[in-house]
């Protein structure tokens, strides 16, 4: 199969996907108006509640729920071939997770714009809000520390990258101050900005730092301390801004190598039991998270970009959108590590699941693209190096002050009101982040993190369902994906428990365990909210403008 036929007709897919799937579901299924006041236009304190420019806002979203997972995921996933995996992404994608996205999206704007682990308490009930908050709890403390070891790892294995990736925080600061002090032009903010970070990634070629992962574990904890506190228009919008533009412009160098010089698929089109891998289903699921619906992205929705959307319809667009937009990676990311190379070299790199070498391998598809167009390896690969380190950081940023947000509400329900505190709150996820970052390593961590990753997935759209059932709208389509994911999930999961026992990771295996049975404890919840709104037992609730 042709590289540049799949990128065609999978693009063209999540176009139509976009304009005849979302824009419905936001007009008819959840009625957005531009009439009805949003979280940041009611709020507005210019720390977390900021009405935001939707391109910017949108950026922002991407690259928050981006991260490294679409490249992790796709990596590690083709090995049970490329058709499934781009099946699932595209498919994933569409139909679960662009509409959860959007759902939690909505959902929290009709909430003040709070979390979607705090609007469960009236949506479910407040027993269901404790239960999610300490499953929310559980997968962002994953997600920070596992994100913290893909980020030295990456300083580790690219040192030309390091320069870059801290440079960019000045660069950040001082777009904030042009566009926000300034009243600067967004036109010659972005071109300025992102000149710059180019010319970073070219003088980061001769000055490499280089120090241990553990080093830079701890640099990386100090520094996601302070930036999580900081106001979100100083450092985190303008930053992810940036890799915004820096992603646009590597998926569109990614699309021209793609299309200048198009290579044939040499993995094979489905292996039904790859080597030291375990069953495709339900684990192609789990492994591809981000790419096709990722749990995360509704702590994105529901955390911070909630807070931010301008106008109720423009929540289609950073939602369903920023969903497809990652899609489009992932399907850049599956056709950057199986084209490029022969077939006996792709089976050598994917002989064995937990020995792939996933980062390196797309750095290195992604290069060999990249240089169809006269760019030299090197500098190609240090741009794709600081694209994927840019990444990580924004999501263990984000991570970070979502993970504050679920500790300052849970503390503030439980009457600690020390823990509403946003530094105390900061330091608590941090120091959890780090004691787990240094008790494992990203390939024995990762199957936790997509098992409870794509399992909040589900529990994001059950509350969005339960939501949709006040409101007397048509339930099947979260439902659908709801079930799905929920069934797959929890089947992972308890795969999961089974290796981690037998090879005596007691705290892996506590952790999944507790996380399973606050899964079903949740789902009765919910179950008994839905069985009363179907006997009319809970009136029906209208729209909040």
């Amino acid at each position: 199969m042709n590289s540049l036929l799949v990128m065609v007709v999978t693009f063209l897919l999540y176009i139509l996907a976009y304009n005849l799937y979302g824009k419905k579901l936001g007009h008819k299924l959840f009625e957005l108006a531009a009439k009805n006041l949003t979280p940041a236009e009611q709020i507005n304190d210019r720390v977390d509640y900021v009405p935001t420019n939707r391109i910017i806002l949108t950026g922002h979203h991407f690259t928050s729920i981006a991260g490294t997972g679409p490249i992790v995921g796709p990596v590690l996933g083709v090995i049970w071939g490329w058709v499934p995996a781009l099946l699932w992404v595209v498919l994933g994608s569409i139909f679960a997770g662009a509409v959860h996205d959007l759902g939690a999206l909505v959902v929290s704007m009709r909430h003040q714009g709070k979390s979607i682990g705090d609007i469960t308490g009236p949506i479910v009930n407040p027993r269901a809000r404790t239960l999610f908050f300490a499953i929310i709890f559980f997968c962002l403390w994953i997600v920070v520390a596992i994100f913290a070891i893909l980020m030295a790892s990456l300083f580790v294995k690219y040192p030309e990258s390091v320069f870059p990736i801290w440079v960019e925080i000045l660069i950040a600061m001082g777009l904030s101050w042009y566009l926000f002090n300034k009243k600067g032009s967004l036109l010659v903010g972005s071109i300025v900005a992102i000149a710059l970070m180019y010319l970073t990634i070219w003088i980061g070629l001769y000055i490499p730092i280089r120090l241990t992962s553990a080093a830079w574990i701890v640099i990386i904890m100090v520094y996601i301390y302070f930036a999580s506190t900081l106001p979100v228009h100083r450092l985190l919008q303008p930053r992810d801004y940036i890799n915004a533009l820096e992603l646009g412009i590597a998926m569109i160098l990614l699309i021209l190598g793609i299309v200048v010089a198009p290579k044939p698929i040499v993995a094979p089109a489905v292996v039904a039991s790859p080597a030291g891998a375990p069953p495709m289903v339900p684990f192609l699921f789990i492994t591809i998270a981000c790419g096709a619906i990722s749990g995360f992205h509704s702590l994105v929705s529901s955390g911070t970009s909630s807070k931010q959307i301008d106008k109720e319809p423009n929540a289609v667009t950073v939602g369903y959108g920023g969903m497809l937009l990652e899609a489009a990676l992932a399907t850049l990311v599956i056709l950057a590590v199986t084209t490029g190379v022969s077939r006996e070299t792709w089976l050598a790199t994917y002989a064995n699941f937990a020995k792939v070498p996933t980062l390196p391998t797309f750095a290195e598809g992604g290069a060999r693209i990249v240089e169809a167009l006269g760019i030299p390896k090197a500098l190609a690969l240090n741009i794709l190096a600081v694209f994927m380190v840019s990444f990580a950081g924004t999501t263990i940023d984000t991570a970070t002050r979502l993970q504050r947000y679920v500790i300052s509400e849970f503390g503030e329900s439980i009457g600690q009101k020390w823990l509403t505190n946003r530094y105390a709150a900061t330091l608590v996820a941090v120091v959890a982040a780090y004691l787990l970052a240094f008790r494992g390593s990203a390939n024995v961590i990762w199957p936790l993190f997509g098992a409870t990753n794509q399992l909040l997935a589900g529990l994001a759209l059950l509350v969005v369902t339960v939501y949709l059932a006040k409101q007397k709208k048509p339930l099947g389509y979260t439902m659908i994906p709801m079930v799905f994911m929920i069934v797959i999930t929890t089947w992972g999961m308890i795969g999961n428990l089974r290796n981690y026992l037998a090879a005596g990771n007691w705290l892996l295996s506590v952790i999944d365990a507790i996380v399973l049975l606050l899964e079903v404890w949740l789902i009765v919840e919910a179950w008994t909210v839905m069985s009363r709104i179907a006997r009319g037992e809970i009136p029906h609730e209208a729209v909040k403008a």
